[in-house]
């Protein structure tokens, strides 16, 4: 027993006097840069240009070849389609082979075996790679293109865009493509129905034919292999693939907008909208600027922790994530910043989106967000590179871009470098958001009103990039709704139509603050129309309105003005306890989105009324007005806060707009039937 606490105190005093040599207040120092052995692939070229890169890698006994068809983007104009549907035949029975008997050697062998129209893939256990490469060269060289394969995928085609239909993702991708690369480009161009049926087998023959050469092609080869038993195999299996002239094609260019303009997708099933903010821009893999780029865009809308993630989710709560990408490309390369975000923030959305772009082009990132931001992709290129299959992507990079042999050798080295100049001048450069499109696909009846308010000129594109009209605004009315209908809902909703009638007398008493100065507004009324309205600021009455039913007069300053005979005989018909019950003579004008509801709208002399259709309560109402040169004024005022009073429910914030002003009123007291005599109204 002694022996064990002797143990278990010796080991305590060690872990003190180690905790004791440790200086917590102070960060750990970082360990060196990790020193990055990517090995040396090798490589050698076929006589029909094959270009064949092999990597040993000899933890697992397996084997992966990726074959890459680097062919120049070339336009497929009314078939486009036919190098997708190529792609998808390859591989359904060869001349050697019926497209049953491969699929069965594939699973047998417990491998992986895909095509497309841009190269193919294999991957097996090292002991199968033989025949698996075999039979992906066999497919490769010698598919059959029957007519009953071609049918079959000819419908599948069409099926799955007839399931797309609906889909306000693909529609906001597909018009975005068209948009920023235009019709006529490999990037813009689409595939449609119409353009899936113009296709034949002829053609799928005949786009294999003049694209599909090994001239043009990269065969990378990586795992558990002995890399002159590779090249024997290769050369067996792919010398006989015969090259071919690819026809050249003039990509054309493409170009920013002059200035920001907002591009308007309508779609009516959408339930939120789909943002992207892009442009174009001229970055290719190894540009003197890219690792600024990239650490300009890992700061901007890189991940969870990047800026546009932690405005738009973290702190406004408007969408599930916002990010941003650099696509770079030989041919043509973006910048894009995007957010799947609810109707009602879309416009909040698109002004975020857009205050982030200007602030990181204009002012320097903290040198602990370029800090950060080097430590991640560090990290996560060190990771990367002890895969196999990345040195071997590396590798392919390096040939297919014409970039230095130690590209990747030197890339921390390169990250590291970058300085906070570097990144803005990137930010600047890339994140065109002065000349930019906005894209924005989502249901227009619901946030067009608010995009409006951009300022930004709205153009406006069906589903497939055509241009088209802005949208309806309005919903159709349903069957059996009139005036009245809507009406009798809202007094019911408010306590019914005989507690309502019941009313002979109210008195409210109203608080507001009006460029900081408090104001209290008393209003009285009495059956059938007399109003008193006085507005009292530290207890001094300075405004009041009087309307017996037959005359009436303001007082404002000490001066009195009576009513003109005008407006005499607008306000004798009114109801001023509860005007609504006036409003089912008005007539219904439409249903219309209104703050995420939907509105009954109706028309009462010079208002505009709208009442929720779900809890039939009114939202808001908008009175016109005429000034003396014929200039029309809209009056917003709305309803919120509907709170029960002897039964009956009253809203008790009123918001109103006087001039360039917003004034909101909220009612702190209401009597029913009490308080108000004749002597109110002389």
């Amino acid at each position: 027993m002694q022996t064990k606490i002797i143990y278990f105190f010796t080991l305590f005093m060690l872990s003190v006097t180690i905790q004791a040599q440790i200086d917590r207040s102070k960060m750990p120092e970082p360990g060196p840069d990790p020193v990055i052995k990517l090995g040396k692939p090798k490589s050698f070229k076929l006589s029909n240009g094959l270009k064949v890169i092999m990597v040993e890698n000899h933890k697992l006994p397996r084997v992966s070849a990726n074959l890459t068809i680097d062919n120049k983007p070339y336009f497929e104009g009314e078939i486009t389609g036919v190098s997708s549907i190529m792609g998808n035949l390859l591989g359904r029975g060869t001349s050697k082979i019926t497209k049953d008997e491969f699929n069965e050697k594939v699973d047998f062998l417990g491998a992986n075996v895909s095509f497309s129209s841009s190269g193919a893939f294999a991957s097996s256990l090292k002991k199968y790679f033989p025949e698996i490469l075999g039979l992906m060269a066999d497919a490769v060289k010698n598919s059959n293109f029957t007519q009953e394969e071609f049918e079959k995928e000819i419908q599948l085609t069409l099926d799955g865009l007839k399931s797309d239909e609906k889909s306000v993702t693909s529609a906001a991708r597909r018009v975005e493509n068209v948009l920023t690369y235009g019709k006529k480009h490999p990037f813009g161009e689409f595939t449609s129905k119409e353009s899936v049926k113009k296709i034949t087998l002829s053609d799928v023959k005949n786009n294999y034919n003049t694209y599909y050469k090994p001239n043009n092609a990269y065969l990378v080869i990586e795992g558990d292999i002995n890399t002159k038993d590779i090249k024997k195999l290769v050369k067996s299996l792919f010398t006989n693939w015969k090259s071919g002239t690819i026809p050249t094609y003039k990509i054309p260019k493409t170009k920013n907008p002059g200035t920001t303009e907002i591009n308007f997708i309508n779609m009516d099933n959408a339930v939120q909208s789909e943002i992207t903010i892009i442009n174009n821009i001229d970055l290719t893999l190894g540009d003197q600027d890219y690792y600024a780029a990239l650490m300009a865009n890992n700061i901007l809308g890189g991940g969870g922790t990047a800026r546009l993630f932690m405005n738009l989710r973290e702190d406004k709560g408007y969408t599930y994530g916002s990010y941003s990408s650099l696509r770079q490309s030989k041919y043509a390369s973006t910048f894009r910043a995007t957010a799947s975000v609810r109707n009602m923030v879309t416009d909040s959305s698109v002004v975020e989106l857009q205050k982030e772009i200007t602030k990181i082009r204009n002012q320097k990132v903290t040198a602990e967000e370029l800090a950060n931001s080097k430590e991640e992709y560090i990290g996560g290129f060190v990771m990367d590179v002890q895969k196999p299959r990345t040195v071997a992507n590396f590798a392919l990079n390096i040939a297919r871009y014409n970039l230095p042999k130690d590209f990747y050798a030197n890339y921390i080295k390169n990250i590291k470098a970058v300085t906070l100049d570097d990144v803005q001048n990137a930010a600047n450069k890339y994140f065109r958001g002065d000349k930019a499109r906005i894209v924005v696909t989502g249901k227009g009846i619901e946030v067009l009103k608010n995009l409006e308010k951009t300022d930004y000129t709205i153009n406006y594109f069906d589903k497939y990039g055509n241009p088209t009209e802005k949208p309806a605004m309005t919903m159709p009315i349903p069957d059996g709704m009139t005036a009245e209908t809507v009406v009798n809902k809202y007094l019911k909703a408010i306590g019914g139509k005989d507690k309502v009638m019941a009313v002979k007398t109210t008195m409210m008493v109203a608080n507001a603050t009006i460029q900081g100065t408090p104001i209290v507004m008393t209003t009285k009324a009495a059956a059938p129309n007399k109003t008193l309205m006085t507005i009292s600021v530290m207890g001094n009455t300075m405004q009041k309105i009087v309307f017996n039913g037959d005359s009436g007069y303001q007082e404002s300053n000490g001066q009195k003005t009576d009513m003109q005979q005008a407006q005499i005989e607008e306000a004798k018909p009114n109801n001023t306890l509860f005007s609504d019950l006036s409003y089912t003579s008005g007539k219904l004008l439409r249903i219309e989105p209104l703050e995420g509801k939907n509105t009954a709208v109706l028309k009462y002399k010079d208002t505009e009324v709208f009442y929720d259709m779900i809890s039939g309560l009114k939202i808001k109402e908008i009175k016109t007005t005429k000034t003396p040169d014929g200039k029309e004024i809209k009056t917003p005022t709305n309803f919120s806060n509907y709170k029960t009073v002897n039964e009956i429910m009253f809203p008790h914030t009123i918001s109103s707009k006087m001039g360039p002003m917003d004034i909101d009123f909220t009612i702190n007291q209401i009597k029913i039937n009490e308080s108000v005599s004749d002597a109110d109204f002389k």
